[in-house]
């Protein structure tokens, strides 16, 4: 909303203060600025307020607001006074107001720091965090304008306000005076204020997600008056799966004297019903979509799932359509699922909701799913139900415009019906909060993702999202370090999916092999070895072993203290005739299900060819098995619904599954029809477990570096090459500009000197020592010793002039090649240290080997600043070529632990200073004590907005 003409021209109206935001039961509100057209909401909004609350507001009683004060609480310079409005359905519900002020309490201008701030919520929302979310914004506008500290008076009796003071988690002081609390805040976000915030995010987003998942009814708006139709196939999905709550059919074409269709009530409107109705899934043509969204919020609809095609996938016009839809919903507290959704399914016994266009519903299980594509929904519910799993929740978001996967890992984190999380993602719209997200819950559970448009260099139609710079590689290598299982089709997500949902997870990398097929056998070692695996020697059964004897394996297999997990290949067998049998694929499975459940809690995975039934039998779990959710170790899968957010320092699955008594083995043992299927999924189990072992005892950064690093001296420099008046785009410091701030954090660059002609190349040599190096400096040479453009140990001023008549007389003048001279640095591995900044991850920490490996290769290593010494001890081992540093035939190691240090200087840099969003340490030369960092690059820009520290607010697209 924009303000009248008379507001100040010089105080221009904040727009970016403007904010969606979930609160505590899941709806949605809006925060913005109070402008002067809002006096007549602002009278409206007081007489709905309490008597009470006007008290603790105004410490009197204070029935009416005159002239005088609507006037003060609409009238703003956004500077010194602001006063921001909570609104739903465009009316207000609460608001807040900041007045700057001086250290005696009277009305002030900068540079005075303080400001006195008070809120006022109405009654009928209290209880929803509307004054915890009011307090996030104004203390970030507050920041904004130079304000540091607020002070708050409140009535003892006001114990709903003090709290929301004392839980924000800020630095705070409390006094008791003539009557009164009195608050002062220090606004500097804190770990606690910060911890707060994400927590209250994620308990309002997943809040959010249950109303959508378990509502009381549901209303289909765009049934059709006759059989067809998408909106009469969804109404058919919601009998059909036995919806626990009520239904309707809502058409405005319906004759008037039409009461029901298909068994349910048939209204023309939802304002018709008469009831309330908590879920709507709207499957209108486009263009009538807006009106059911009024009818919907102006009746009270919690969230919508929108089916309706013709909008961001369609264009420019399709991608506002999409916006003012958002805007729309968001306006009356409703979130939304699509538009261009597939539906939404949740299994759960006490809802049994089908609201999508689902062919083949899923039977009830242990798995979450998310896509962005109703045709790959179509395909994953497909191969989960040929494959006999069950899920827990499946969700096609479409366009996914407003909920996203981000929201729905906020759900599945707590979720005590879902123990693994598979997501088909085509576009992340918060690179940052989604790793952020998916650490936190792949310490508790599974999470596997595929990525589509991974090399088509845009985004998909329909998915307006900030784009990110980084390769493909990178974002894998980011995912892995939140503990993310990345895979590569859909196919891989169902095998890695059924292994995970239905085996414990390997205590470590050792496999058993056994089977009646040499051959499948030596094939599944192979594979083994390819995944990075410790498989045994495969046991051969000979294809004359019945299912007694491939159950008398397995037992033994698994009692084997000297393996992890076992696989199990089968062909069909020979009978007594000598001919080839199919067999009982269901003796089998009862065998195999048998040794399962008597033997220690190891994963289980079947490798089978031909064998009719095997699969299926496979797939139905026994009586004797473990209960749903102890699969993988998820310490909310036994919990009730109201327990409190499991532990992520909980003990990892792995282990509590190796210790778990016989008799409470695995369930249904997944079936693969390729060795190398089955391998795959299990070496992604395998280094998953591996990750949630060592995420239990996470990384630190080393506090020996404090001592070494001058932030404070590196901000003033940051400020000086900046300026007063930074250039928007950034600028790259120069050589000694670098080595001065690389100072501040105790990384020493070794000095260039130029030289320009022989004798200020001799000139330079004298001055550094010899032996030296003589190099050019041009872009299209820099780093190019194949090119001849690097001369080294020149021992004497003889050999300098003779290397520098040879470089000039090779590669060009002197003043095109720029070359300079450097002291030789002592032998070891040339190497690279890179930090950048993304627009849509945030700053990325990289390490490689110089050269080939890393330029032509693609053989680097990245993590996500701020990089742990864990982060930095993983990084240089996780290349391809990290053998180099660790003494390859027979050369000595380097010094591993001076590059750990450097990688966490660089690291720590980033992270503090927010104005580097470059820096390009090349080449680092590794020796056996110590580095040497020959040359340096570093570019500076305007710090870029930090969404992932301010406010909690829903993305605008």
């Amino acid at each position: 909303m924009q303000p009248a003409p008379e507001q100040s021209p010089h105080h221009a109206y904040p727009d970016h203060w403007e904010a969606d935001v979930v609160l505590r039961d899941g709806g949605t509100a809006r925060i913005r600025p109070i402008t002067t057209d809002d006096a007549e909401r602002l009278v409206s909004f007081y007489e709905h307020v309490s008597d009470e609350s006007k008290y603790y507001r105004f410490f009197a009683p204070y029935p009416r607001l005159s002239d005088r004060d609507v006037h003060r609480f609409t009238h703003h310079d956004y500077v010194d006074r602001v006063g921001l409005a909570v609104t739903v359905g465009g009316e207000f519900i609460a608001t807040v107001r900041y007045d700057r002020i001086d250290g005696r309490g009277r009305p002030a201008s900068a540079p005075a720091d303080e400001a006195e701030v008070a809120f006022l919520v109405q009654d009928a929302h209290q209880g929803r965090g509307v004054a915890s979310a009011l307090l996030e914004h104004i203390a970030a506008v507050a920041r904004e304008r130079g304000i540091r500290r607020f002070a708050a008076e409140v009535l003892p009796a006001n114990t709903k306000m003090i709290k929301v003071f004392r839980d924000a988690g800020y630095t705070q002081q409390r006094s008791f005076e003539d009557g009164s609390v009195h608050l002062t805040l220090d606004l500097e976000p804190t770990a606690e204020s910060l911890a707060v915030q994400r927590g209250r995010e994620h308990r309002a987003e997943a809040r959010s997600v249950q109303r959508l998942l378990a509502p009381g009814s549901v209303a289909v708006i765009g049934v059709g008056r006759t059989p067809g139709g998408v909106g009469r196939t969804v109404l058919r999905n919601l009998l059909g799966a036995g919806f626990t709550g009520r239904t309707y059919a809502v058409n405005h074409a319906f004759a008037e004297d039409r009461d029901t269709v298909d068994g349910v009530p048939a209204h023309r409107s939802i304002g018709e019903i008469g009831e309330p109705v908590d879920l709507a899934v709207v499957a209108v043509p486009a263009d009538r979509v807006p009106e059911a969204v009024e009818d919907c919020g102006e009746h009270g609809v919690q969230g919508l799932v929108v089916l309706s095609a013709g909008y961001a996938e369609w264009g420019a016009e399709g991608r506002e359509r999409q916006r003012e839809l958002v805007r729309q919903a968001r306006s009356y507290g409703m979130r939304i699922i699509g538009p261009n959704a597939f539906g939404l399914i949740n299994n759960a016994e006490t809802v049994r909701l089908n609201a999508s266009l689902a062919p083949e519903p899923p039977a009830p299980g242990r798995i979450g799913l998310f896509t962005q594509s109703g045709a790959i929904g179509i395909a994953l519910l497909s191969g989960l139900y040929r494959r006999g799993a069950g899920l827990s929740t499946f969700i096609s978001a479409g366009n996914r415009a407003d909920i996203s996967g981000n929201d729905f890992l906020q759900y599945w984190y707590e979720d005590p019906n879902t123990d693994v999380a598979l997501l088909y993602l085509e576009s992340i719209g918060n690179p940052r909060k989604f790793t952020r997200l998916a650490r936190r819950t792949a310490a508790v559970k599974p999470v596997v993702v595929v990525k589509g448009a991974r090399h088509s260099g845009s985004t998909p139609p329909g998915h307006a999202v900030p784009v990110s710079r980084i390769p493909d590689a990178t974002v894998s290598a980011l995912m892995r370090q939140a503990g993310v299982i990345r895979v590569d089709t859909v196919t891989e997500m169902v095998d890695a999916g059924l292994l995970l949902a239905d085996q414990p997870l390997p205590a470590g990398p050792r496999v058993a092999i056994l089977g009646n097929s040499e051959s499948l056998g030596l094939l599944t070692y192979d594979a083994c070895l390819a995944e990075g695996l410790r498989p045994r020697p495969p046991l051969d059964l000979t294809t004359a072993a019945t299912p007694q004897d491939f159950r008398d394996a397995l037992g033994r297999a698994l009692a084997d203290e000297g393996c992890d997990s076992v696989i199990v290949t089968a062909i069909p067998w020979v009978g007594e005739d000598g001919e080839a049998e199919a067999g009982d694929g269901e003796v089998l499975a009862a065998a195999l299900h048998t040794a399962a459940a008597a033997g220690p809690a190891k994963p289980v995975a079947v490798v089978h060819v031909e064998i009719g039934g095997l699969a299926e039998a496979l797939a139905a779990a026994t009586s004797t098995v473990t209960q749903p959710g102890t699969a993988t170790g998820s310490p909310s899968a036994t919990a009730p619904t109201t327990a409190p957010a499991p532990d992520p320092a909980a003990p990892a699955g792995p282990d509590r599954g190796h210790d778990s008594a016989p008799g409470t083995g695995p369930g249904r043992i997944p079936a693969y029809p390729a060795a190398e299927r089955a391998v795959r999924a299990l070496a992604e189990a395998v280094r998953y477990a591996q990750w949630r072992r060592q995420a239990a005892l996470p990384g630190k950064v080393p506090e020996f570096l404090d001592d070494t690093i001058d932030g404070p001296g590196a901000a003033g420099l940051i400020d000086t090459f900046l300026g007063p008046d930074p250039d928007p785009r950034g600028r790259s410091l120069t050589h000694a500009e670098a080595r001065e701030l690389l100072g501040r954090y105790g990384i020493t660059v070794r000095p260039t000197l130029p030289a320009p002609d022989p004798d200020a190349a001799v000139a330079a040599a004298a001055r550094l020592g010899y032996p030296v190096a003589l190099k050019t400096t041009a872009p299209h040479l820099r780093h190019r010793a194949d090119l001849g453009g690097v001369r080294l140990d020149l021992a004497n001023e003889a050999a300098l002039r003779r290397a520098y008549g040879e470089l000039t007389d090779l590669l060009g003048k002197p003043v095109e090649l720029q070359p300079v001279v450097q002291a030789m640095a002592p032998r070891g591995v040339d190497t690279v240290v890179r930090a950048t900044i993304d627009p849509a991850a945030g700053a990325v920490l990289s390490f490689g080997l110089a050269g080939a490996p890393s330029e032509l290769l693609g053989d680097t290593a990245h993590r996500l600043v701020p990089a742990t010494d864990r982060d930095a001890a993983e990084l240089i081992r996780s290349i391809r070529a990290a053998p180099v540093l660790f003494g390859w035939r027979g050369a000595a190691p380097v010094d591993t632990a001076s590059l750990e240090e450097l990688l966490l200087r660089v690291s720590r840099l980033v992270d503090d200073h927010p104005e580097v969003v470059s820096v390009a340490l090349e080449p680092v030369v590794v020796a056996t004590q110590g580095l040497t960092v020959l040359g340096a690059s570093v570019r500076l820009s305007p710090p870029p907005a930090r969404t992932d520290l301010g406010p909690r607010r829903l993305p605008n697209y």
